[in-house]
């Protein structure tokens, strides 16, 4: 399969090793894979805040640089990230429609089309959940409100784990209880967001697993500078970075400060 990926804004400034995990792992399953150089934001946080006007450049942005789908160029997009993939299908349309530009909004629902967030594009559109995969520690795993909710993964993550080599799953309590951060809710709401992330932070250390596994740095980030704050030791890491590790090349965390996301073919 031919599989363009979209790092998110997030991923490629702050969190590179998602989307570079992601390369390796669907190259490691024998797929070609490419990374536009333009892309860019995808408009989440100015639609959230009801600044459609602001997010419509990006929106023509991101049909821009992923049109090649359109064409049968690729044959899918993935995002490792649910409230960017949950933005891209349930969003980008609505807005280009809503501001009077109708052809732009029927590209971008077919684009949406092809968008998957990486554990249904492994298990729907690939129809595989054991990746070779292996990680021999303890790990316990958050699903983010935007990949239940939105982009509706259901049970995806966990069958993919379950598959992982070595990998001890720790049930998290309340795992479906909301982390708090909901992108600029945690802004508009901080006492509130501060609460729930509160919660979930204690929630991740009665597991005492090692790591704390989700599908969005974004949820990641903000639960573990709970944790940090809290004194509480276990690690942040994507799904992408677990499934990316065989016992050939185990999972190694990557040195602070790597940025380029530019593994794949432009």
């Amino acid at each position: 399969m031919r599989i363009a990926v979209f790092a998110t804004c997030m991923g490629d400034a702050m969190f590179p090793q998602a989307p570079r995990a992601t390369v390796t792992l669907l190259e490691r399953l024998g797929h070609e894979v490419f990374f536009p150089r333009q892309q860019a934001c995808c408009g989440q946080m100015h639609i959230n805040t009801g600044y459609f006007e602001d997010a419509l450049p990006l929106i023509k942005n991101h049909v821009k640089t992923f049109q090649p789908i359109l064409d049968g160029a690729w044959d899918a997009i993935v995002v490792p990230s649910g409230s960017c993939t949950g933005s891209i299908k349930h969003q980008q349309a609505m807005v280009a429609s809503k501001l009077a530009d109708q052809k732009l909004a029927n590209r971008a629902a077919i684009i949406a089309e092809h968008t998957y967030d990486l554990p249904l594009l492994l298990t729907d559109f690939l129809g595989i959940e054991d990746v070779g995969a292996y990680f021999p520690h303890s790990l316990t795993y958050h699903p983010t409100c935007h990949s239940m909710r939105i982009t509706k993964v259901g049970d995806a993550p966990e069958r993919l784990l379950s598959h992982v080599q070595g990998a001890t799953v720790v049930p998290l309590p309340d795992a479906e209880q909301c982390c708090g951060f909901g992108g600029t809710f945690s802004l508009k709401y901080p006492e509130v967001s501060s609460a729930l992330v509160s919660e979930k932070a204690r929630a991740v250390a009665s597991t005492g697993a090692e790591f704390l596994v989700a599908d969005d740095y974004s949820c990641l980030m903000n639960i573990s500078g709970r944790m940090s704050r809290l004194g509480i030791t276990t690690q942040p890491l994507h799904l992408a970075e677990v499934l990316a590790g065989t016992r050939d090349h185990p999972f190694r965390r990557e040195p602070a400060g790597a940025t380029s996301t530019t593994r794949g073919k432009a």
